[in-house]
């Protein structure tokens, strides 16, 4: 009996350092983005280069046409800008509210071949043979449902003239403050963009795309055959691609603002999808990622070694070791003493959890607080819910592991215009 209970002590000790190892490099990022100024590449005189949009958009005609508005109000010019929606298995009018708006539409059918991946693909394939000659440099990726700052161009144009052939932006919300769920989205992507991306240019490594709101040099698209990331999460896909490949990806400080899930059922489904797809990820990738940083000391591919795989299997594991000892202990008369001990251990390692991401959620309150378009009190609740929203993702990603999963759509319904957001 005093050998479990040492074991399971033991245990959760190790999974704790372990943890604090794997992830104190964490802790630079947030230094970095207080201490850290970062040096530009001088690459000459300063060029305004032309661009293309590409939205992949499926059912979301009451968003659409905002988007495609805050594109056409750029302090860019606009004979430099070209926007196109492939409207991509639509039962609505997304095609004629998108061509009304002034975009370019290509309508595609294929219920086989599900995904916006695939969407991405066709899109770009047929926007080479259509405007080849125009010679557009760059090609910005965006949902349907985002809406951009009016000088959102003009900065990611500054990033990209230095030279990078990727570049992500600054991801803040629609409806923070709708709810604890949207809240969570939100609060997550706002210190994703401030204490990762933000702080990984800083330090000069790489920075990783999420979904939606970054651009990529054309000459990308022309090496790889088009987009050829077709697994459920194709953004992490491109980025863990970029790092084994060795392209950098850069960050710029243009901003743009992005729907979240309101309900629970919604989320589900969407976190669902991404859990799933990390996993797909790192079957795909995982050898190409070790093998980087293990032998050629690749430090974007360790950080994305931690994003895409460990601390979802490290605590998985750790909650299962914890269960047996505790199923265990109540099926055992003479164990009796382990079930205080397991509980206890679990309640610690839960609060620790929730510690963690409560400074977490803090530090980013605090400092993107002028950013963050919900009143003062719910600013602060949404603190203390932030760490239950990500504590959600334990049985999520538990499920994502049995559960056959497909790309479905999230429906957008907060049709509001980016002078709603800037005024």
């Amino acid at each position: 009996m005093g050998a479990i209970q040492y074991f399971i002590s033991s245990f959760n000790s190790f999974i704790f350092i372990l943890f604090m190892l794997l992830y104190s490099y964490q802790v630079l990022y947030v230094l970095a983005a207080f201490f850290c100024k970062r040096k530009k590449k001088s690459t000459g005189e300063s060029k305004q280069h032309k661009f293309a949009f590409l939205i992949a958009a499926r059912n979301e005609s009451a968003v659409i046409a905002q988007l495609i508005d805050s594109i056409r109000r750029q302090d860019y010019p606009s004979e430099l800008i070209h926007i196109f929606v492939v409207a991509d298995n639509c039962t609505d009018n997304t095609a004629e509210v998108a061509r009304n708006a002034g975009a370019v539409v290509y309508e595609r059918n294929n219920k086989e071949l599900v995904g916006k991946g695939y969407a991405l693909d066709f899109g770009l394939k047929n926007i080479d043979r259509d405007f080849g000659d125009e010679k557009i440099e760059g090609i910005f990726v965006f949902d349907a449902d985002n809406l951009l700052s009016k000088n959102y161009v003009t900065e990611m144009n500054k990033v990209f003239d230095e030279g990078y052939p990727v570049v992500t932006s600054y991801r803040n919300s629609k409806n923070y403050g709708t709810n604890w769920l949207t809240a969570g989205y939100s609060l997550w992507f706002l210190r994703e963009s401030k204490y990762l991306n933000n702080s990984r240019m800083l330090l000069d490594t790489n920075c990783a795309v999420s979904g939606t709101g970054f651009l990529v040099n054309t000459q990308v698209f022309k090496e790889n055959g088009g987009w050829h990331y077709t697994l459920l999460t194709e953004d992490i896909e491109f980025s863990v691609d970029c790092a084994v490949a060795g392209r950098k990806i850069g960050y710029a400080n243009a901003e743009f603002f992005d729907e979240q899930p309101e309900t629970f059922a919604q989320s589900w489904k969407q976190r669902m999808r991404w859990a799933k797809g990390f996993y797909q990820v790192f079957g795909k990738y995982g050898r190409g990622l070790l093998k980087n940083w293990l032998f050629n000391c690749s430090f974007a591919c360790f950080d994305l070694t931690m994003t895409v795989f460990p601390a979802l299997f490290i605590s998985l594991g750790c909650l299962l070791a914890n269960v047996v000892v505790l199923i265990y202990a109540l099926c055992t008369p003479m164990a009796s003493s382990l079930v205080g001990l397991t509980l206890s251990s679990l309640g610690i390692t839960v609060f620790n959890t929730y510690l963690t991401m409560f400074v977490m959620g803090l530090i980013t309150t605090i400092t993107e607080w002028k950013k963050i378009d919900c009143p003062t009190g719910k600013k602060i609740l949404y603190l203390f819910t932030f760490p239950i929203f990500m504590l959600t993702y334990i049985p999520i990603a538990i499920a994502a592991l049995f559960k056959k999963v497909k790309w479905d759509p999230i429906q957008h319904n907060v049709a509001k215009n980016i002078k709603d957001l800037e005024g």
